[in-house]
């Protein structure tokens, strides 16, 4: 196994290798022995194999980071724990369904935000998959007879329609759907954007409108094939063929390495309540100072791993962590600390006290002897004249 590292200058070189390897395998079982295959699709295959070698790439360098890492870590650790078997089941499906297939968190920001989202989140994956499986030949239709055609998945026949029914139909023009719901969406995002001066304040035209408008060209691009061949007679459908292609090729380099790349890790919003709340929605671990609980045990232990591969050093004087405690309790710390005052995990919520000794003349209470730690005799010297009625 080393020897086989040995053989790649990265552990993405070797992932992507594996993965490239593993879709070659995938296709010449989908197209039994290449039997199948579309020479018309070559140029998606090739932009597709580039689009999985970047996302490999992006993939193992996003695992890589110590939060990723630690958060992973925690997920495989509680799915081998039997007694968490019920909570992490639920949580799984629960953020499964509510944030990633009604994707709710998005509608909270909005019904018109969420709307947009949704189309062209679940545009984009229906496009994907449809694309996918042409390309790679995981997917095809066979002719039983003049008025049959079944779905042929992996080699295996599965589905068998009717060839001008309505499920045909709807199959026929998949992507034609899956366009239309991206290119609404599209439209929608685009608009609030041109709309809304507080977006416009702060959006970067290379970071949230350049995917915007390649989704905006290939859907539109898209559609325009299937308007050339239905009502057109297909006309110029050739040179339509070759702009679209190179629109979605230029979308498959771009996707790992833009906005878009926030889809295919989106799954892991299931991990944070199956790793840190032993109880939906619910906080166990008590703060330090006030008592108030604030997070879990397993959130708390995990920020003091992360924190300390990345050499921050948030320990106190008193040997616990800024982690320990809560929110509130932190930012009272940092203060007392900016104020150069102590002590700063006293309890209770008293006022945070500014004085810090060095107060202008005038301006602050007088201070004691104790302040300038004069030496011993002198202290003698200032007592015994003091004593003697002297006036300082």
């Amino acid at each position: 196994m080393k020897s086989l590292e040995r053989s790649f200058y990265s552990k993405s070189s070797k992932y992507s290798f594996i993965v490239v390897l593993l879709l070659f395998f995938s296709i010449w079982i989908g197209t039994e022995n290449f039997l199948h295959f579309d020479m018309a699709l070559m140029g998606y295959l090739i932009s597709s194999l580039i689009f999985a070698i970047g996302l490999t790439i992006r993939m193992s360098s996003w695992l890589l980071r110590p939060a990723t890492r630690q958060v992973i870590q925690r997920s495989l650790q509680n799915l081998r724990q039997r007694k968490y078997k019920r909570r992490n089941m639920k949580a799984i499906l629960k953020t499964a369904f509510e944030n990633i297939f009604l994707q709710k968190f998005i509608f909270k920001r909005g019904i018109y935000r969420g709307v947009q989202h949704f189309l062209i989140a679940w545009g984009c994956i229906g496009s994907f998959a449809i694309t996918f499986g042409l390309t790679f030949g995981w997917m095809h239709f066979e002719l039983v007879d003049p008025e049959t055609y079944t779905i042929v998945v992996m080699g295996v026949e599965t589905i068998s329609m009717a060839a001008h029914g309505f499920f045909a139909e709807m199959v026929y023009n998949g992507l034609n759907i899956t366009a239309s719901m991206v290119l609404i969406g599209v439209c929608m995002a685009l608009t609030r954007r041109i709309v809304n001066e507080d977006v416009k304040v702060t959006q970067r035209a290379e970071f949230d409108l350049f995917p915007l408008f390649l989704l905006l060209a290939v859907t539109v691009t898209g559609l325009l094939l299937t308007v050339s061949y239905v009502l057109l007679d297909g006309w110029m459908h050739h040179y339509m063929t070759l702009v679209h292609q190179v629109t979605v090729v230029v979308l498959l380099i771009y996707f790992p390495f833009g906005k878009l790349f926030h889809l295919p890790i989106r799954p892991l919003t299931t991990a944070v309540p199956m790793n840190y709340q032993e109880e939906w929605k619910v906080d166990t671990r008590p703060c330090l100072r006030c008592g108030t609980v604030y997070s879990s045990d397993p959130q708390v232990s995990d920020v003091k791993e992360i924190l300390s591969v990345q050499q921050f050093d948030l320990q106190l004087e008193d040997g616990s962590y800024l982690s320990d405690y809560c929110p509130a309790c932190r930012r009272r710390i940092r203060v007392m600390k900016q104020l150069n005052n102590q002590p700063h995990l006293q309890q209770g919520h008293n006022p945070i006290l500014t004085r810090n000794g060095s107060e202008m003349s005038g301006f602050g209470g007088r201070r004691t002897d104790d302040y300038y730690n004069f030496p011993e005799h002198v202290q003698k010297e200032l007592k015994q004249y003091k004593e003697e009625g002297g006036n300082e």
